[in-house]
């Protein structure tokens, strides 16, 4: 269905102002819920009472979330929004689902009366449940923790307003009307109490605030112990004596295949065993047949230091509690499979660093240089890397900056804006170990102001990569899917410059690489200009989980302004080498007031109709229909032999 607004600049929802009022049916409701599923329990977590404990917060804000989608096939009437040609437009399923979720965070908070039943918000949720760890946000810095105590000390519709102002940048008569729709009797007291912290908005996007990035630990690991060795021994006992029982001639015998429990494997033992770590040449990589990680030499100024090594092997095979553990989707966590292929190991700003491969991951153990704190074990999927995929690996975050270990074959390195396509690349510096200075991070700013890239140069030319999170890189490509090429181009970096913006939406996601492929160019009605359309594909190291936009780029924008996503889809072939094709549309305002629905295709598509709330149809890959605000038509496409395709959703 097409109901996207007009000259939208962002893709993430934004506040809404005026009094018009529509519908949203379940449907709606649930794409809201899943796209903004972050954005919603972030908000549910920060209204709850601190005195839950975050490991009950955390839980509470995700089943509150989750239960904020209506049971029937209509939600009713769902949260006012304004005209699209505003900037701060809100989607009304995205504002009918928020609703709901203030509501239910402010039922937990509003306090019970002694002779009450509790309400079922008030009670720990049936689901989700952790059993045997305790849950919570990673810790931020003594600017969060401040923050936290201020806003524990709020009642729950001061701290819903506060919410709403800084993560939905709500101004104060909106948030006004939400609580008033979540049941709140005084919201103008809730404002003025909101006045009271100061205004650090920024802070609620901290990781201090993100009950989806979350810490384990164990609960209380004494009581558990106590109470469960008594059934643990019977169990083992019974579980024992039936098997020797049940099992003819004697029992377990010598001619077992599995040796006992207790038995050491003599290749579980060897990869733990810092002699036995694989130390690649420095050289090899010119004589190979493969240029990838399995021919990267072992680097750095500790790769003598069998201590560390030992740790560092130690704590990759058993992480203990102290220990941050990630990995990539779709990445096994477990220990090596036999002695891996060490890489690197040396001193990387305030930390200790060491990076293994064994084939199918990229393993990065880091501890603090002093001896203290914890430490750090980071997996990633690198299988089937080609020479590009192979030429960095992310060594070290501090204070907001990336440093880079790139490949032996590495000619040079640079660093590129690109919001800045006019600019051009930066040198950047390099140590004999392949360690680059430190690189910004790319999108640092919440507002989006600069995207920094490296390029790098090999045997086979400049390929651009940027940090998305993880250990590998992610490439950046351009043009169309049976033939993409490295970003190089000034036409190419134009426009990366308004897609760029864009790649938050895939960090952390695994991602190899990101291809933006312009797929079709339409003249806009009454004079408008030349609109441009794109289709941006991420793909994974592990295959699946691909994410594709699709995007619409009017003319006359001012600088690398983002284009506006129509459609987005995940695990689509669409704009892939499976299925190198796309169509979407938009609903668009020309400057006279016109409504239209535009569309258009890759040139597979011989021609497009859409029906429903607006009917038309046009030979060729490329629609323009008159329309009337708000409209929703359904669009597809015809190939040339007759397959009819609907558009990517």
């Amino acid at each position: 269905m097409l109901n996207v607004p007009s000259n939208t600049r962002r893709s993430a929802p934004g506040p809404a102002g005026a009094d018009a009022a529509t519908d949203v049916d379940a449907g709606q409701a649930g794409a809201a819920l899943v796209e903004h599923y972050p954005r919603l329990v972030r908000l549910a977590y920060l209204i709850l009472p601190p005195s839950l404990g975050r490991n009950r917060r955390v839980l509470t804000a995700h089943s509150l979330a989750q239960r904020a989608l209506p049971r029937g096939r209509r939600s009713g009437a769902a949260d006012s929004f304004p005209s699209p040609r505003r900037a701060d437009d809100c989607d009304p399923a995205y504002a009918y689902v928020r609703g709901r979720v203030v509501a239910a965070a402010l039922e937990v908070a509003r306090p019970r009366r002694w002779n009450a039943w509790p309400r079922r918000a008030q009670l720990p949720p049936l689901l989700p449940q952790v059993w045997g760890l305790r849950l919570f946000p990673r810790s931020g810095g003594a600017d969060e923790l401040a923050l936290d105590q201020r806003l524990s000390a709020l009642s729950g519709p001061a701290r819903a307003a506060y919410a709403l102002r800084g993560l939905e940048g709500l101004d104060d008569t909106r948030v006004r009307r939400v609580l008033e729709a979540a049941g709140v009797a005084d919201p103008r007291t809730a404002l003025d109490r909101a006045d009271g912290p100061a205004a650090q908005y920024g802070l609620l996007a901290s990781a201090a605030f993100d009950p989806c990035s979350l810490q384990a630990r164990p609960t209380d690991l004494l009581r558990r112990r106590r109470r469960g060795r008594g059934a643990l021994v019977a169990a083992a006992a019974v579980l024992v004596c039936g098997t020797l029982l049940a099992l003819p001639d004697g029992g377990l015998g010598a001619g077992r295949a599995a040796a006992p429990a207790y038995t050491g494997n003599p290749v579980s033992e060897q990869a733990l065993n810092p002699a036995k770590l694989t130390r690649v040449a420095g050289t090899a990589w010119k004589m190979s047949s493969r240029t990838d990680f399995s021919v990267w030499p072992a680097r750095g100024d500790r790769t003598g230091d069998t201590a560390l090594l030992r740790r560092a092997l130690a704590v990759w095979a058993r992480p203990g509690d102290s220990v941050q553990v990630s990995a990539t989707p779709g990445t096994p966590a477990g220990p090596p499979m036999g002695a891996p292929q060490l890489l690197y190991a040396g001193t990387v700003d305030d930390a200790v660093v060491v990076l293994f491969y064994d084939g199918l991951r990229v393993v990065r153990y880091a501890e603090a240089k002093d001896g203290g704190g914890g430490s750090a074990l980071d997996f990633a999927r690198v299988d089937g890397a080609d020479e590009a995929a192979s030429d960095a690996l992310v060594v070290g975050r501090s204070d907001g900056n990336v440093r880079y270990l790139t490949a032996p074959w590495v000619r040079g390195a640079s660093v590129r804006d690109l919001l800045a396509p006019s600019a051009g690349a930066r040198p950047l510096g390099r140590s004999a170990d392949g360690v680059t200075d430190p690189v910004p991070g790319p999108g640092a700013s919440r507002a989006c102001t600069s995207w920094n890239a490296l390029a790098l140069r090999d045997g086979a030319g400049t390929h651009l990569v940027t940090d998305l999170g993880e250990l590998p890189p992610a490439r950046l490509l351009a043009g169309p899917p049976a033939g993409p090429h490295d970003v190089t181009g000034a036409a190419d970096l134009a426009s990366w410059a308004h897609t760029a913006c864009l790649l938050p939406v895939v960090r952390s996601h695994g991602v190899r690489t990101v291809n933006s492929w312009q797929f079709a160019a339409q003249q806009l009605p009454a004079s408008g200009g030349r609109a441009a359309w794109l289709c941006t594909r991420a793909e994974t190291w592990r295959g699946a989980g691909s994410r594709v936009l699709a995007q619409f780029r009017v003319p006359g924008g001012r600088g690398p302004d983002p284009d506006t996503v129509v459609a987005k889809a995940e695990n689509s072939p669409a704009c892939g080498k499976r299925q190198p094709r796309v169509l979407a549309g938009v609903l668009w305002k020309s400057r006279g007031g016109q409504w239209y629905v535009l569309a258009a295709g890759s040139t597979q598509f011989t021609s497009l109709a859409t029906t429903g709330g607006v009917t038309g149809s046009a030979t060729g890959p490329l629609l323009s229909v008159p329309a009337k605000q708000g409209a929703k038509a359904q669009l597809t496409g015809r190939l040339a032999d007759g397959t009819r395709v609907s558009a990517l959703r």
